[in-house]
Order: C-alpha cells, then sequence, then structure tokens
C-alpha cells in the first residue's frame, strides 16, 4: 500500500499527493541551498566554514541573540546548534558573552569576520534574486504567495505542535 493511501484513506488522493510532494519538496530545496552555499564559498576560496555555519551567520545578522532565541526566533534548527556557536566562536566569526542577568545564558554576535561571510551569502541571495526574477523564473507576484503560503503552513504546524495534544 502506498504512502499516501496508508495516511488518506478518505479518498482526498489528489491534495494528499500534492501535500506529499511539496513537502519533499521543501527538503530538498532546503538541502539544495546547503549546497549552493557551499559551492559559493568553494568559489571564493572560503574553505574553513560550512553552509550551515554560513547561514546561521546570515541569519543572526547585526543582532545579538542567546542561542534559544537562535531556535525560537527560527534562525537556526538544528539540534547541534551549541557545537555550530562553539566552533564559530572559536573560528573567530561570534563574540560570546555571558549575561549579565542569567549567567547561564550566553549572547552571541558577529566580529568583522563573522559579518564578512554574511555579505558573501547576502550577496549570493541578492544574485539569485536578480537572476530569478530577470529569466522570468519567478515574478514579484509569484514569491510573494509562495511565502504568503509557507507561512500558512508553518502556522498550521506550529499550532498542531502547541495544540494537538
Amino acid at each position: 500500500m502506498s504512502m499516501e493511501m496508508q495516511i488518506a484513506p478518505t479518498g482526498n488522493k489528489g491534495f494528499m499527493t500534492s501535500y506529499l510532494e511539496a513537502l519533499a519538496l521543501v527538503e530538498r530545496l532546503h538541502r539544495l541551498l546547503l549546497d549552493v552555499i557551499k559551492d559559493e564559498f568553494e568559489r571564493v576560496g572560503e574553505l574553513e566554514i560550512n553552509a550551515v555555519q554560513a547561514l546561521l551567520l546570515f541569519n543572526i545578522g547585526d543582532n545579538e541573540v542567546t542561542a534559544g532565541e537562535l531556535k525560537s526566533r527560527g534562525y537556526y534548527q538544528g539540534s547541534n546548534v551549541s557545537y555550530n556557536l562553539k566552533k564559530l566562536v572559536e573560528m573567530g566569526y561570534m563574540h560570546h558573552q555571558r549575561c549579565e542577568i542569567d549567567r547561564r545564558s550566553v549572547r552571541v554576535r558577529l566580529t568583522q569576520r563573522g559579518r564578512e561571510i554574511r555579505d558573501v551569502v547576502s550577496e549570493l541571495f541578492l544574485r539569485h534574486a536578480e537572476g530569478l526574477q530577470g529569466k522570468g523564473v519567478i515574478d514579484p507576484e509569484g514569491i510573494v504567495d509562495i511565502t504568503n503560503s509557507l507561512k500558512r503552513v508553518e502556522r498550521y504546524w506550529t499550532d498542531q505542535i502547541r495544540y494537538i495534544y
């Protein structure tokens, strides 16, 4: 029995098929994004940092955050955030400082070196945005539609986590 039949015995196979395809696409796109970032860093000769770490630096930007905030703000979804933060501090991409109020909590922010990595990712994304639009892959209305749809799915999933049980 196929996965869609196991999950959707009520007969709405068309929607279920599309939903599963969308889930697989989101997963593939995330992996592909990491590959694109990795390739960009290889192209510019920056081999010390990996794509996950570079994306983390990009998402932090000019903010100063705690490790807990990285996850709650959606900057980072990985289970190894502490490992990557420690490595980024050791490599000189981030500063860290204990919070004055809660000594257990550590706040992090980018160093100049971290901001340079953030800028490489930012320039990559700018080139991609211009290329997607310039080549007619997607127009401004289309990207707004995709973003709004993904936000609705995110809200639905978040509600499932918070309220289902």
